[in-house]
Parts: C-alpha cells; structure tokens; sequence
C-alpha cells in the first residue's frame, strides 16, 4: 500500500510541474502580445498599417486602387520613414471619424493620420502626438446660399456632420441652438447631401472643406470666418510613450526641414487655402 501511495504522489507532482511548465511556455507570447510600442513593431516587421480618410480632398484622398494622395498622407509617410518603414511598406486602411479610437484600442492599425483633432476627453481612452497641423472649423455651402453667413446663422437649418466628431455639437451649443444634425458614415456622403439639397450646410474643419469646395467650384463655397481651433494630432495607443515621442521628433524633423511646408504648398495651396505658421508640437 505505501509503494502504490508513493507512486500516486509521484504521479501528482510530475503532472503538476508540467502544468507549470506549460504554463511558463505561454507567457513568452502573452508578454509579445503586450508590447504596444509602435517603435518596436515598426523595427521588427518593417511594416505598418495606418488609418487613414480616403474621401478629404487635399489631406487624404484615394485618387486610384492603392494610391492615396493629401498632406495627412504625406505626414504619414515621414513618420513611417522615421520608424524604418519605406512608404511601400505600409498597408494603409481606410478610418472613419467614428471609427478611430476602436481602430487603435483594438490593434487594428498602429497609427491614425486623419484631421485627428486633439481633445482631453479622447486623451483618457488615446494619446496623440504632435499637434502637426492647426484648423479652424468652417461651414460649407452651396454657391447659391447667401443667408448662412456663419455659425450663427443656422438656426433651423440641416447641418450635416459625420459621427463622433464634435464640430455640429459645437454649433448647437454655442451658436444655434435650434440647427437640425443631420449624420452620414462620411463626409463625402454630407457634400452629396448638400448637393442635392437635403442639408443646408456640412461643418468641418475648414481646410477639408476648402477641398471640397476647390472641386466643386461652380457649386460650392466656404462661409465666415473660421472658429473653434482644431489641433491635429496623430493617433496612437495611450499606453506607448516611446512610440509618441518617436513620433514626436518625426513630426518636428518635418517642420524644420522644410517638407512640411513643401507639402502644404502641394496639397492644399491650390484651394486658396492660407497655409499656416507650423504649430509646435506639445503632447508629450
């Protein structure tokens, strides 16, 4: 009886060293899965996937199957090139507005280049880095509408905007507290709208509208004065310090090596858009 009992507790412990074992072998990918640094994915995969608009004439704009064009694509190509990822190498997908902060909480991209506008509620679920570029929010409307002057002007008007932005809210709260919002996926699904006549106006940051209204020139203008500051920042995971600061250095090599007005000049001058005096970058 003591020998079959001996062997029974020799049995236990050898099971329960290669439940240890087994468990120590799963904590090598667990530990992998934590590394949120977009520094280290960027060194080791050469590769990176960045969220991106495909619809913003001048900052991001699909303009064929796989070539993208805009002033956000071009900062985004910078920063992948500081990191060591040749522009080739990136798998650019397409983020909407409403779609940005799941995208990068979920993995699904490991940055977001797109009118990013910084805020502190958005920087308790995200960090940012930058702010690379400044714009004011703007209205846009048919060439033909001459009694919507500015934001003030828009009570009991359809305003169209897009989700999980805060440019129509804004108007609501502070201008015309009586102005419909009205909501499509994008904002080229809101100019369509307003071409047809089934919203007064679109809100947004008046550079993106600048290049809706340079495509649309017999059709559409920009009113008022621009209001409401927005800084754009790029998107990253909260908890990837090293990878904001990278970003960072990235975005102000860019502004001091001239390419970052070169590319404004390229993108967004030809809208009669007035480039601005580059912002200095302070999320850190």
């Amino acid at each position: 009886m003591r020998k079959s009992g001996t062997l029974g507790f020799r049995a236990a412990a050898a099971v329960l060293v290669a439940m240890v074992l087994v468990a120590g072998c799963g904590t090598a990918p667990e530990e992998e899965a934590r590394d949120v640094s977009v520094v280290n994915r960027a060194a080791k995969t050469k590769k990176l996937t960045i969220g991106i608009a495909y619809d913003q004439p001048g900052l991001s704009e699909r303009v064929a199957e796989g070539k993208f064009e805009g002033f956000d694509v071009d900062v985004a190509e910078y920063v992948a090139r500081e990191l060591g990822v040749e522009a080739g190498n990136i798998t650019w997908r397409e983020t909407r507005a409403g779609d940005r902060e799941k995208s990068l909480r979920d993995g699904s991209v490991d940055l977001v280049v797109t009118s990013f506008s910084i805020t502190e509620d958005r920087k308790t679920r995200i960090a940012f880095a930058g702010p690379y570029f400044i714009a004011g929010q703007g209205l846009l409307v048919r060439l033909n509408t001459n009694d919507i002057t500015g934001p003030e002007s828009l009570n009991g008007k359809k305003l169209c905007t897009v989700p999980n932005t805060t440019s129509a809210q804004t108007i609501k709260d502070r201008f015309a507290k009586t102005t419909q919002l009205v909501e499509y996926f994008r904002y080229s699904e809101c100019i369509s709208a307003l071409l047809l006549g089934n919203v007064d106006a679109v809100t947004t940051d008046d550079v993106i509208l600048a290049g809706y209204a340079a495509q649309n020139p017999e059709l559409l203008k920009v009113v008022g004065k621009p209001f409401n500051p927005e800084h754009y920042g790029i998107g990253i995971a909260r908890e990837d310090l090293s990878g904001r600061g990278k970003v960072n250095t990235a975005i102000e090599k860019m502004i001091s090596s001239g390419e970052w007005k070169k590319s404004l000049d390229r993108n967004i001058g030809p809208s009669g858009y007035p480039v601005p005096v580059p912002p200095a970058v302070t999320e850190r």
